[in-house]
Formats: C-alpha cells, structure tokens, sequence
C-alpha cells in the first residue's frame, strides 16, 4: 500500500461554498508528512464544485460524494467517498456492531447504550427494540434469512431473536465469559461463538444445545470466522462421529483471533488443527476471502493476509497507521477494512488505490456491513453512515 492520503472528515460540506476549503494530507512511513489543502472555486451547473488543489497534490476527479486525489511525489493516490446518508436517531451513544439482513431491507445495531434495535436500512427508522440481554451486547448479525437475529452480550448468552415480532425465540447458555463474536454456519442451523473465556462453542439452533467446544484456547476469542475450505486442504478427520445435529460443517475451516496475538485454523467438524500463526500484537478480527485465502487484524494496525496452504509467511501485510484493526470484510474482489482513528477503506484488486469511506472525524469505526453497492459502518460517535458506490 502506498502512503495514505488522509482528508479532512467533512471535505464535502466544507467544498460545497464559495472559497470553502479542506485540508489534505499524505503520511509517507518514514518521512515528513506532507500537508496541503483543497478549494473550491465555485459550483458548476450540474452542482459539482469546482477544486483546486494546493501544490504538490492533484484533483483528477470530482463528483458530488467523491474526490480523487493524488500526490505525485509519493506516487500517492486515493479516492475519498463521502456518506450518502447518515443516521443519527437510532442510538444515543457509541455503536458497537451493526448488520444488513440479505435482501438489504433492515439492519440490526448495538451500542453502548445498552439496546439492540432493528431499523429501516433504507431511511434508518427504527422497527424494533430487542430486550433481553443483561449488560451490553457484544455482536449481532442477521441470519441468511434476513428474518432472524444473532446476538451475544457480556451476559455470556448467546440469543436468537425474530426480526418480525421481536421475541427472543432462543438463548444459549454455557459460556463462562462475554460473547465478543458468532459466526453463521451454512443457513443457520448451527452457529459458532467465541468468548472471553478462551472457548469457541459450535451450537445447535433447533434444540438450542452446544454441540461441543470446539477449541479451548486459554485466551480471550476477539474474532471468529466460518469458511469452506479449498479440496487442496486437509481438515483432518474427527475423532469420534459428529452428531447428526451437525448440518453443514464438513469441509468448513474455522479461524479464531485471539487475543494473545495467535490467529488459529481448525476443522470446524473434524476440530483438528489447521495451522497456528503468531502475529505481532492481539488479532480483533477475521475474514476469509476464498476457500484459501484469509485476512486478520490486529491491535497495532496490521492486516496480514494469509495463505491456508502456506500460512508460516504472509503473502502480504497491510499497515496504513498503529490504529487497531476494528472490522474486516470480504468485498467483491477485495475487502473493507476500519480503524480506531476513525479510517474505512476499500481494497479492490482491479484498483491500484484504495477508496477511502470519510466522515468519521478520528472515532473508532467498529463494524462494517454491505448489501449490494451499498456499505453501512457504524462508530464510537453513535452515527450509522450510508456509502454508495454508485456514488463513484
């Protein structure tokens, strides 16, 4: 990745009058920073301003949510994506995760506020308040029926809520620690958690049992990530026959990020070890990319992207600043990626630079969600923010 080019958050409201300016500027690891700024030197006929940029950085392209920036001396690029819409009335104070349900209609979100609710993902209007968990709620996402909710909170429970009505049809319980993250196996009828407790747990929905501790790693479980597997990859063979309450874990690898900055692969039905990397600092988050490719994040800012049948070397590490790695997602060829300083950018293959999602102004984006051409993120400043692409 090439030097980041940072932006000021609110560059579009700024650019928007007469003379407004915006600040710019490109961090080069290393070296001095480089600071400039941008002007906008009038507003044409189709309502797209007019932008100047101070010396030693070039406007290539403007349009009315985007800005495409360059610094030639860095050989620096970066295209700065401003939100579509943003929703301020759903929570009252820092927003901790936040989903999309498939067909793209609502969303779910938790905050340090306490509540969990489910909104409107087209206008943010809240539909339903989900009530049940003591303490705050860690994570939350639809299933892939976008009609049911998954939720794990402090109160080590895991839930699983009807998006229609609200009602808590199922609570698992077992865990000795808070639920930091679940993950989805297959359609859903059976779901993984990971806890403060150092144990990822595999359950079945339908009877609401654990079906067994699939690792127990004596360390907090920040991430946890559910993929199929590549045939070139041997999961190994389990140990004794899998419940027949199993539905869908064969040749399914599961990654764990773990606080004592190990990133773990096992067999999700076999529970046998894939590989053990150890990175540089805790993992918060994981992805998987492709039946062998996967990303992981960590809390001094690094991005490793890991090979499955080679994991001992990275084929890339991505470090943009020291801001903890909060969220990564897999994103058509690419991937979406947010910071604690309030960076979210996107990574494609075909693009040799990143799109940068502004507006948050140096606080924490904490989870990022996508439907379509549509990417939602939701931080420490209690805003959900609406990007869309079409807005390129």
């Amino acid at each position: 990745m090439a030097a980041p080019l940072r932006i000021q958050s609110d560059w579009a409201q700024a650019l928007r009058k007469d003379e407004g300016e915006a600040w710019l500027s490109c961090h080069p690891p290393g070296k001095p920073t480089l600071y400039g700024s941008l002007t906008c030197q009038g507003i044409g006929q189709d309502g797209i301003p007019e932008v100047t940029a101070s010396e030693g950085f070039i406007v290539n392209e403007i349009n009315k949510k985007s800005i495409h920036i360059s610094c030639p001396k860095e050989n620096a690029s970066s295209k700065f994506l401003a939100p579509y819409t943003t929703f301020s009335r759903i929570h009252a104070k820092s927003i901790t995760c936040l989903d999309i349900s498939s067909g793209g209609g609502l969303g779910v979100s938790s905050s340090t506020d306490g509540t969990m609710k489910i909104w409107q993902a087209s206008n943010g209007e809240l539909r339903r308040v989900l009530e049940g968990h003591v303490f705050d709620v860690n994570c939350c996402r639809f299933f892939p029926s976008g009609l049911v909710v998954l939720s794990g909170g402090m109160d080590a429970q895991l839930k699983i809520w009807s998006a229609e009505d609200a009602s808590c049809v199922v609570t698992f319980k077992g865990h000795k620690g808070g639920i930091l993250d679940t993950a989805i196996v297959d359609r859903g009828r059976n779901v993984v958690s990971g806890s403060r407790d150092g144990t990822a747990r595999l359950w079945d929905c339908g009877r609401s049992a654990c079906l067994g501790v699939i690792a127990d790693c004596g360390s907090s479980i920040n991430g946890v990530a559910v993929g199929a597997a590549d045939n070139s990859i041997n999961l190994g063979s389990p140990e004794q026959t899998p419940s027949e309450r199993e539905i869908g874990t064969e040749s399914k690898m599961l990654l764990l990020a773990r606080e004592d900055k190990k990133l773990q692969c096992l067999g999700l039905q076999s529970r046998q070890p894939v590989f053990l990397f150890v990175g540089s600092d805790a993992f918060n988050c994981c992805t998987f990319l492709s039946g062998f490719l996967l990303l992981a994040g960590t809390q001094d800012g690094n991005i490793y992207q890991l090979d499955v049948r080679s994991p001992r070397t990275p084929v890339q590490v991505i470090h943009r600043s020291g801001a903890p790695v909060l969220s990564l997602l897999s994103f058509r060829d690419g991937f979406v990626a947010s910071q604690g300083d309030g960076s979210c950018f996107i990574v494609q293959q075909d693009l040799d630079y990143p799109i940068e999602l502004t507006g948050a102004d140096s606080d924490p984006v904490y989870k990022v969600a996508t439907w379509e051409k549509q990417i939602y993120t939701c931080c420490r400043d209690g805003l959900v923010r609406r990007y869309q692409l079409s807005d390129l």
